[in-house]
C-alpha cells in the first residue's frame, strides 16, 4: 500500500457541473438523469448526450463499481493508479484507485467510491477496493 499521499489539484466548477461539486462536498456522488429518455450519464453536462434533451436531473449514485481498466503510474513522485470505473448506474468514469495495494488492483474488482481532499478546491470522487 502507497503510504504516501498524492496531492490532487483543485478542480474548477462552473455553472454546469457545480452542483457535482457540491455534492462531493457534501460526500455525495451525483450523476445526471435524462428526464425524456431515462438515461443515466457522466460527466456532468446540461444537455443529454443520448437524445440531446436540457431536460435532466441530477441523482445520488450508489457509489459503488467495478474496474473496467486500470494503470499504474509509478514515475510519479507518489505512484498512483487511474482507472476507469463502470458505476452500478451503468456509466464509466475515469478515476484514481486509492488506499490499496497498487499491484493487488484487478478488472472486475469491486469498489466504492471515497472523497479526497483537493488542494483549495472541492473533494474528488476517488475510489477504493470494496
Amino acid at each position: 500500500m502507497a503510504t504516501a499521499e498524492r496531492r490532487i489539484p483543485a478542480p474548477h466548477p462552473n455553472p454546469e457541473t457545480r452542483a457535482f461539486w457540491d455534492g462531493a462536498a457534501q460526500g455525495r456522488l451525483l450523476l445526471k438523469k435524462c428526464l425524456a429518455c431515462s438515461q443515466v450519464h457522466y460527466y456532468p453536462r446540461a444537455i443529454c448526450p443520448f437524445c440531446g434533451s436540457d431536460r435532466t436531473e441530477w441523482q445520488q449514485a450508489s457509489g459503488r463499481g467495478t474496474i473496467y481498466s486500470w494503470s499504474v503510474m509509478r514515475r510519479a513522485e507518489v505512484p498512483y493508479a487511474i482507472a476507469y470505473v463502470t458505476l452500478e448506474e451503468g456509466v464509466t468514469m475515469m478515476t484514481n484507485i486509492v488506499d490499496c495495494d497498487l499491484d493487488g488492483i484487478h478488472i472486475g474488482q469491486r469498489v466504492r467510491v471515497v472523497f479526497k481532499p483537493t488542494e483549495g478546491g472541492p473533494p474528488v470522487p476517488t475510489f477504493t477496493p470494496a
